[in-house]
């Protein structure tokens, strides 16, 4: 592991149940080569012993700005440093260095050195999608910090989701390839920067599910919660673009600076989208748009003394084909694909059937995946034949997947 061996690392922990695993985190970069200098919270030694990191780490464990043998150890570590960790990292952790305030040793070399810092968030899920939280992050992602975002499994108190610190092996690997400078590897945990890479560009996403009246309190309809395309969204802003979002939910916890067009209907979301997608130089077609609609919507609201309605139903504009069709020059165009079987044959179909560059595709009848869920898995294949598994994970690192592969359609263009 070229990019570990010899380098200079600053072992940050905090305070958190997953402290633990930071123990295995120090054991692998000093196998790997690295030279590991820990720096234990006064939290942190909470949960674990400072013995432990002072035996595997390359030197003795660092604690206090105030050990009396070691003068400004916060400006020796920080200007020494070939890279400073942060495993695990509180919320507390991740707010206070967002803010810029030196309150413990940790603290003050993260802000006194000027070597790549990465962060590896670990909490419990509320915490994880406070929107402070994400703030916080999005801010440290644009001052170049490095974010290795966490899992999703089992949490303290036997709670399952995201916020699982990330695996040892998958933070090293992050360590690896900030220090040595690898492209990053589709489907595994990144340490990303949220560098400006789609600035300048106009993105247009389409989210959640249209429902489709029968009478004014009836309507066909299905489960999207619009969790996935809001996601992308906010990744697309972070990311740089001028965002535009279509959506028939309520978004929640949106940075400020996306402009959100509310709609209900499919025949409102296609005039919403191709109103507006000329201008876009990305679409994303998040929004789970009904096939069909009832011919006629009834005035008022049918009884049930009335006996069951006889539904007529007529088949919806495909919006995703008519983007195709009149896509301009330079514009990219992703869709998405709900399946139950034949997961990557139907997506495949679906591609090219519509004209598109890339098909994001899950399977919607497994555990945690797709509509409702905080969580995804997906597959994104693209006009060329290639194809990304992305495995179930935050849909906040499905939206970053999604736009890593817009950014490498571009490219290709």
């Amino acid at each position: 592991m070229a990019g570990v061996a010899g380098a200079r690392i600053i072992l940050g922990v905090s305070g958190g149940i997953a402290a633990y695993k930071a123990v295995d985190v120090c054991r692998r970069l000093v196998d790997a080569g690295a030279h590991v200098v820990p720096v234990l919270t006064e939290g942190a030694l909470r949960f674990v012993g400072r013995t432990t990191f002072d035996a595997l780490g390359s030197e003795r464990a660092w604690t206090s700005l105030w050990d009396a043998d070691r003068p400004i150890p916060h400006t020796h570590l920080g200007q020494s440093a070939d890279l400073v960790l942060v495993a695990p990292a509180t919320a507390r952790v991740l707010g206070l260095y967002r803010a810029g305030i030196s309150e413990d040793l940790l603290q003050n070399v993260l802000l006194a050195t000027r070597a790549p810092v990465v962060v590896c968030p670990a909490m419990h899920t509320e915490m994880w999608e406070h929107p402070a939280v994400q703030e916080n992050l999005a801010v440290l992602r644009s001052r170049g910090v490095h974010v290795v975002d966490p899992g999703v499994g089992r949490l303290a108190g036997g709670d399952v989701g995201a916020g699982r610190l990330a695996e040892p092996a998958d933070i090293v690997a992050a360590v690896e390839a900030v220090l040595s400078g690898a492209p990053p590897q589709p489907g595994r945990p990144q340490a990303g920067t949220g560098a400006a890479d789609l600035a300048g560009l106009r993105v247009l996403v389409t989210a959640g599910g249209t429902r489709e009246p029968i009478d004014p309190v009836r309507f066909i309809g299905n489960r999207s919660s619009g969790k996935q395309g809001h996601a992308v969204a906010a990744e697309a802003l972070l990311r740089g673009a001028e965002v535009t979002l279509v959506s028939t939910t309520s978004p929640q916890d949106l940075p400020a600076g996306i402009e959100i067009v509310r709609v209900e209907t499919a025949a409102e979301m296609q005039e919403a989208v191709l109103d507006r997608a000329e201008k876009a130089d990305v679409v994303v077609m998040a929004a789970a748009v009904a096939d069909f609609r009832p011919v006629r919507t009834a005035e008022r609201k049918l009884k049930k003394a009335d006996g069951a309605p006889e539904l007529v139903l007529e088949p919806t504009t495909d919006i995703l084909a008519a983007l195709g069709q009149q896509r301009r020059a330079g514009q990219t165009i992703v869709g998405f694909a709900a399946e139950t079987d034949d997961l990557r044959a139907n997506a495949a179909a679906k591609l090219t059937r519509k004209g598109v560059d890339l098909i994001v595709a899950n399977d919607v009848s497994a555990p945690g995946v797709g509509f409702e869920h905080d969580t995804n898995a997906v597959v994104i294949l693209d006009a060329a034949g290639g194809a990304v598994e992305v495995p179930l994970s935050d849909k906040r690192a499905i939206a970053r997947s999604i736009l890593d592969a817009v950014i490498q359609t571009r490219s290709d263009q």
